[in-house]
């Protein structure tokens, strides 16, 4: 049986808390627009983050690959610079 690396162990934990993070949040901001506070806000905010939380890890596990590579597309010309901004600084 091939051992799996500890780089692909750290991902899939990555996404598990980031997925559930996002989720959790996402959720009941959705919910809170959508329907408002009321008694049976909890209950419509946990059903609505199970399904968004089931949808958003297996994304997240295929998608961090390719916006990490968008990410170094992106700022590749600051690693030419030596990773240094050339403007005003903040």
């Amino acid at each position: 049986m091939p051992r799996v690396k500890p780089a692909r162990i750290r991902q899939l934990v990555f996404g598990f808390y980031m997925s559930g993070m996002m989720s959790l949040l996402m959720s009941a901001v959705i919910t809170f627009i959508n329907t408002g506070v009321d008694a049976g806000f909890a209950g419509r905010w946990a059903a609505a983050f199970l399904v968004a939380w089931a949808v958003a890890f297996p994304l997240v596990t295929f998608i961090a690959p390719v916006a990490a590579k968008l990410t170094a597309l992106s700022t590749r010309r600051l690693d030419r610079v030596g990773g240094q901004a050339h403007g005003p600084e903040p």
